[in-house]
């Protein structure tokens, strides 16, 4: 599912981390993963809002930080490690979305942390 994305969107991380290295702020990453995408011809935006809905009643919204192609929600963090916390909001975010893989990424560390979250809806 969508392997060749993931693995452009994997180099595209690697690159940024590679090039800015840790202990920036989250949004930096975000901006430069951004910039990265497109500079490698893979379609992104950031900041898309979607809406948790409950009985069709809008309880919440909240922002994904990258979707790609409209295919892969990209949700980032800067944490110590990345936790079922972080991993529960991406599986949360995907069901809000109607998307079904996200990739959870932790800029923080010298060596990137990431992870492949599937929801089957």
């Amino acid at each position: 599912m969508n392997d060749e994305l993931t693995e452009s969107v994997l180099d595209a991380v690697f690159e940024v981390a590679n090039t800015l290295g840790p202990g920036f702020l989250e949004k930096v990453y975000e901006r430069a993963l951004l910039h990265e995408l497109r500079l490698r011809g893979i379609p992104a935006i950031w900041q898309v809002p979607y809406s948790v809905m409950f009985k069709d009643y809008c309880c919440g919204q909240y922002l994904a930080d990258i979707i790609v192609q409209k295919r892969l929600m990209i949700e980032l963090k800067c944490a110590e490690c990345l936790t079922s916390e972080h991993m529960a909001q991406c599986l949360n975010y995907l069901r809000a979305s109607g998307l079904s893989l996200c990739l959870l990424i932790n800029f923080q560390k010298p060596k990137v942390e990431w992870r492949r979250i599937v929801l089957n809806h």
